[in-house]
């Protein structure tokens, strides 16, 4: 099970723009500087933008900036933004409900996965990710 990359980028970007938050709208190109690329990076802010996230100011000295402090904005309304709501499995869902669903105990596993998923993600927020440094125990692969 992975994050697709709209998840992965749109946090990148969210994590650059909370470390600028401060210093005016953040160019496209400067944000582009993590890493993601410059078009596919207009339609993540754009869903960011859409669900209150990000705000955008037009204009020679235009861009992008986070809307709100970095510690009101939490991982999981980031992911919620640009993926939707994480459901491990379908049956989890409304929508995916079945005749066997109150009696399933795959159901019951998945359902309790998905909400501890979405508890720690709510648990952090943007601010949580500027405070604590990257740590890294593993040395990288050499080939």
């Amino acid at each position: 099970m992975k994050l697709s990359t709209r998840g992965k980028y749109g946090l990148y970007a969210m994590h650059y723009l909370a470390t600028h938050e401060g210093d005016g709208p953040q160019s496209l190109q400067s944000i582009a500087s993590t890493g993601v690329p410059k078009q596919y990076l207009e339609q993540l802010l754009g869903g960011l933008r859409r669900s209150g996230l990000v705000s955008s100011v037009r204009g020679v000295q235009g861009g992008y900036q986070i809307a709100k402090p970095p510690g009101e904005i939490t991982i999981l309304a980031v992911m919620d933004a640009l993926e939707g709501p994480l459901e491990l499995s379908e049956c989890t869902t409304e929508a995916g409900l079945c005749s066997k669903s109150c009696q399933c105990p795959v159901r019951t596993v998945w359902q309790r996965l998905t909400d501890s998923i979405n508890r720690e993600l709510a648990g952090v927020t943007l601010s949580d990710m500027l405070e604590k440094p990257q740590e890294c125990e593993a040395e990288p692969n050499e080939r």
